[in-house]
């Protein structure tokens, strides 16, 4: 394993458990305990992590982005069950709008089987997962390759935007804030995100409910124009009478206790 599938592995596993301690680490990937406090020093000046005494704590810095690779393995089967509802929403001809969070990746896996799609991402992951597919037009928004997060952003990406109008976009984010809305821990993201809710009829915010409750560093939207936020379980009842407030319509997986 190299050192950087080692330490993302060592993030995955912070993400998840908030903690982790150095000898433990050390057995799991048969390294010494030296190189994994060199992975944690790493991670630390990266502002990933804050070192404790025998491990390390994720850091809760709002700013803070976890690599791609990481995302991309965290909270599975609910981005799953996201992009299977999503995928009932897009038919046949529409244009859409794909962000580049790794839900967005799942839907696109979900989608393939439609016929005459056109779609607009500044998803790397999304581009190669699609680029087999046959009878779409598909664009990417160009624009600067943002560091481990396969995402293309900046001025390029959101004059691309700016061009084009779609019938959905399908986007996701950090947080979801009773008072502020929807938020994202990068403003260059963010800001991606806004072009792409000005350029869609319609709205879908794509949120597993660990992003209820929070609010990240930068703002994408407040409730007025989403028109559908979709989660893999139904929301509580102060969540339900916001989002009806709001004339946002919750779409969540029916039966199996889910209301």
């Amino acid at each position: 394993m190299f050192a950087i599938e080692r330490r993302n592995a060592i993030l995955a596993a912070l993400k998840e458990e908030k903690h982790v301690v150095v000898s433990e680490l050390a057995k799991q990937f048969d390294v010494s305990e030296e190189t994994i406090r060199r992975d944690l020093d790493k991670l630390e000046k990266e502002g990933y992590v804050v070192k404790t005494y025998g491990g390390a704590v994720i850091s809760e810095g709002a700013a803070i982005e976890l690599p791609y690779v990481v995302r991309k393995k965290a909270n599975v089967e609910a981005k799953q069950k996201i992009a299977e509802l999503a995928a009932e929403l897009i038919m046949d001809g529409d244009t859409l709008i794909l962000d580049a969070s790794s839900t967005a990746l799942f839907i696109a896996q979900k989608i393939k089987t439609k016929k005459d799609i056109t779609l607009l991402t500044n998803s790397l992951e999304v581009l190669m997962e699609l680029s087999d597919v046959t009878g779409w037009k598909i664009l990417s928004t160009g624009g600067s390759l943002k560091e481990r997060s396969c995402a293309l952003i900046g001025s390029q990406a959101e004059e691309c935007l700016e061009r084009f109008h779609v019938d959905k976009a399908f986007i996701s984010c950090k947080g979801v804030d009773a008072e502020h809305g929807f938020s994202d821990s990068s403003d260059a993201h963010a800001a991606v995100k806004r072009k792409m809710i000005a350029a869609a009829s319609q709205v879908f915010f794509a949120v597993d409910s660990s992003k209820f409750g929070k609010l990240s560093f930068s703002s994408i939207s407040g409730f007025s124009g989403v028109d559908a936020v979709i989660t893999e379980n139904c929301p509580n009842e102060d969540w339900n009478r916001l989002f009806i407030a709001n004339d946002i319509e919750c779409i969540y997986p029916r039966g199996n206790g889910n209301g």
